[in-house]
């Protein structure tokens, strides 16, 4: 339907002039504007703040004391150190950031990082405009990583390494790192508990290891490298802890370095005796195992048939207290094949 228009008509009427508003008038039209937009205002205000406590109310307990706590009482932690990071986040205060997340599952594996926490980029150098834009109140390192912290600005650092101080490593040399970090995070009765939980844990994966294979008591534990060369854990690595609150042995071919291994190769694991179960550490490549399956000298050792083989999920090998009871809870589930001693 079009428009339609329409024409003045001529009025013989006079037009009344309207009157000119005083300015008594526009004043008091101010004012009452004004008083209806402040009223209107604090309504509204005072609605969001009882909706707010009225969800706040909703929640259970537990949250409502946290979402009262001051974020204050709580110490942010950065660590680039996987060791540190994962300890402090299996005793329940996971750092607010650590580097190298995008592969945390590939060599880490457990405990599972919370999805807050922010990826530091490279962990041997890390990020300095992200840590100035974090509220980081301490980072904890270890010697390997001192390097660093010029990046961190006016941010104390502190040191604490998980690792063997003699040829043999022991169970003091994880729980003392442990109780370090209690102390740090101003917590020492979370580092307790934490240990004590800890030595539970391994405790029931070796009765689950016990029941399933009962007759297996020697372990070795190697890590490939590629399909010839690998790694083998000694005494002053976190498997000699970890298997001997087992009850397991740990059987190694040689004294291994400071990061607790020696290099072996394939060949050199026909010296270990038929009642030894192998263990294999992952991450291993699709490539390098298809290659150790054809490898002639892994047929003629006969692992998987004629002796004991087991292959593992990854743990930080270079972890703390939290890589002991990965360690464990992996061994307690892991799938064994081959040999006499199954």
């Amino acid at each position: 339907m079009p428009p339609i228009f329409y024409t003045e008509q001529s009025s013989k009427r006079s037009i009344d002039t309207p009157k000119p508003v005083s300015v008594t008038s526009l004043t008091t039209l101010k004012w009452f504007a004004l008083s209806l937009c402040l009223i209107l205002t604090a309504c509204n205000n005072q609605t969001s703040t009882q909706n707010s406590t009225d969800q706040l109310d909703e929640l259970p307990s537990s949250i409502t004391s946290a979402a009262e706590k001051s974020d204050s009482d709580r110490i942010n932690i950065a660590s680039p150190d996987w060791g540190n990071a994962a300890t402090l986040t299996a005793m329940g205060h996971a750092p607010i950031a650590t580097g190298d997340i995008r592969v945390w599952d590939r060599w880490v594996g457990n405990p599972k990082l919370p999805s807050s926490t922010v990826d530091l980029g490279i962990r041997y150098q890390p990020n300095a405009e992200l840590i100035a834009q974090l509220p980081v109140d301490m980072v904890i390192d270890n010697y390997f990583y001192e390097h660093a912290r010029n990046l961190y600005g006016d941010v104390p650092a502190e040191s604490v390494m998980s690792a063997a101080k003699g040829e043999t490593a022991t169970w003091a040399d994880y729980t003392e790192p442990t109780r370090e970090l209690g102390a740090l995070i101003d917590n020492p009765k979370m580092a307790e508990d934490y240990i004590a939980q800890s030595q539970k844990d391994i405790q029931l994966a070796s009765q689950q290891l016990q029941q399933r294979y009962p007759r297996v008591k020697k372990f070795a534990v190697v890590q490939f490298a590629d399909a010839n060369n690998m790694r083998m854990y000694v005494a002053n690595s976190l498997f000699q802890p970890a298997l001997e609150q087992m009850g397991k042995e740990l059987v190694v071919l040689g004294k291994g370095n400071n990061w607790g291994f020696v290099p072996v190769r394939m060949g050199d694991l026909a010296q270990l005796d038929d009642e030894t179960c192998l263990l294999i550490i992952d991450p291993l490549s699709p490539i390098t195992r298809a290659e150790i399956d054809d490898s002639l000298i892994w047929q003629r050792l006969g692992y998987g048939n004629t002796r004991c083989v087991g292959e593992l999920p990854p743990v930080w090998i270079y972890g703390g207290m939290s890589s002991l009871v990965s360690l464990a809870n992996n061994l307690s589930d892991v799938s064994l094949k081959g040999g006499d001693v199954l």
